[in-house]
């Protein structure tokens, strides 16, 4: 029923007016969440500087992207994953080299993509040629049905025998189960640009690129001491990128980077 006196009708008008400005509001900014840029933020430590990528899998959804699926051929590099998506409709929210390939430049361990295993697991040890991948033990960061994330090492993740919708190999593994990996050697003049990853919770995903070269050890510490993770994993180095929406690269310089196998991604729909 419409109210009977003019100041009453006023009154209903106006609030009529008022929750449909508060609604044009609410879906602004549902729009905009949807397109803000990853939470990253820059981290110190040890005297060496790091940016750090959080996600949050219940409202970001994380994928591994190797080959366009129009034409077959392998994405390379980030910038072509980003036009691919822009010309889908998806803006590039966060993009990172997924981990350690081989000289075809496809994925030298497990590669799960959308469900389907491309690459099966590697567990074969101690090859030379293999560098970092070969250092005992390398493991898995894997996206599970539920959107759980986790990293185990390559021996639990075969004993685990569960499904997952994203998967990579790589390695070594550089803190496990709140360990650092005693490969590692505390002041090694080992230094690269390095890039690694840890589920810091089952829905909170933490990725991490050096702005120097930096070693293991420094590397692992930083995981374990400052951002609190209880097992993470190296992804790469020296070739070791970020793409960030809003700010744009991090971590290796741009000449020292080359065609990449996996790429991990977030996409918002335009």
């Amino acid at each position: 029923m419409l109210p009977t006196t003019p100041a009453k009708r006023l009154r209903h008008s106006l609030m009529l007016r008022l929750l449909a400005l508060l609604g044009l509001l609410s879906l602004l900014a549902g729009c905009d969440s949807q397109l803000q840029p990853m939470e990253s933020r820059d981290v110190r430590f040890q005297g060496q500087d790091f940016t750090v990528v959080s996600l949050d899998l219940h409202r970001e959804s994380l994928s591994l992207h190797w080959k366009n699926p129009d034409t077959g051929q392998p994405f390379g590099d980030i910038q072509t994953l980003r036009e691919w998506g822009a010309a889908n409709n998806k803006r590039l929210m966060f993009a990172a080299n997924a981990g350690i390939y081989d000289q075809s430049f496809s994925p030298l361990g497990l590669y799960v993509e959308n469900g389907r295993t491309l690459v099966p697991l590697n567990l074969f040890r101690g090859n030379p040629a293999a560098g970092n991948f070969s250092i005992p033990p390398n493991g898995v960061f894997a996206v599970y049905p539920d959107g759980h994330a986790e990293v185990r090492t390559s021996t639990q993740f075969k004993a685990d025998n569960k499904p997952v919708d994203w998967a990579s190999q790589s390695g070594p593994m550089l803190v496990i189960d709140g360990q650092i990996n005693t490969r590692f050697v505390d002041d090694s003049n080992s230094t690269k640009w390095r890039s690694g990853v840890c589920a810091h919770s089952p829905y909170k995903v933490l990725f991490v690129v050096s702005e120097s070269p930096v070693n293991f050890h420094t590397f692992a510490s930083l995981f374990r001491d400052k951002l609190g993770c209880r097992d993470a994993l190296y992804l790469d180095g020296t070739i070791s990128q970020f793409y960030i929406d809003g700010t744009g690269y991090a971590g290796a310089p741009t000449f020292m980077v080359r065609p990449y196998a996996g790429i991990f991604a977030v996409f918002a729909n335009q």
